[in-house]
């Protein structure tokens, strides 16, 4: 069961660069309003301004939560194919209580750093030779790459420089 707080989409969903710069337009805003018209026009301090600044402090306090939780919710990803390596998309869902895209998003996500191998059957659904990493490791210079660092796709000829699924370079 995922122990994270969890909201709908929020993994897809994300943090966002706009949100960032609303928030910076709440926190000028703000200190326009207590710091800047007090001193230059020798206007009175404009108490509004801790309303505008509690609004920019909230927007990216949000947004940090939302990062930091990100990582929880793909260490419950990986934690259910460890516990389930042939599970489909749809049951690590239910089993985590997290939505199917954001489900889809995280095994993407997990696939191109690295941190799970496999490929999902066409027929069933399921995963099939599943390889869930603890960490992400370097190669060292005498191996060579067996996985697409991007996509997860197995390497099939020993000369090949590209993926033959999504053409990164190996």
């Amino acid at each position: 069961m995922l122990l994270v707080k969890y909201e709908k989409n929020q993994y897809s969903e994300g943090v966002s660069i706009c949100s960032f710069i609303i928030a910076g337009m709440f926190l000028y805003w703000g200190l326009n309003d207590l710091l800047i018209k007090p001193l230059m026009e020798g206007a009175a301090i404009g108490w509004w301004g801790w309303f505008w600044i509690a609004i920019g402090v909230a927007i990216i306090v949000g947004q940090i939560a939302r990062w930091t939780n990100r990582s929880k919710l793909r260490n419950a990803v990986l934690y259910e194919y460890e516990e389930h390596p042939n599970a489909t998309i749809e049951e690590i869902s239910q089993n985590t209580a997290i939505t199917l895209k954001d489900v889809q998003a995280v095994v993407l996500d997990l696939k191109a750093s690295g941190l799970l191998r496999g490929k999902f059957s066409s027929t069933t659904g399921e995963m099939t030779n599943v390889e869930v990493a603890k960490s992400i490791e370097e190669p060292s210079m005498d191996t060579t790459v067996k996985y697409c660092p991007n996509c997860g796709t197995a390497k099939t000829k020993e000369a090949a420089a590209f993926c033959s699924y999504c053409g990164t370079k190996f």
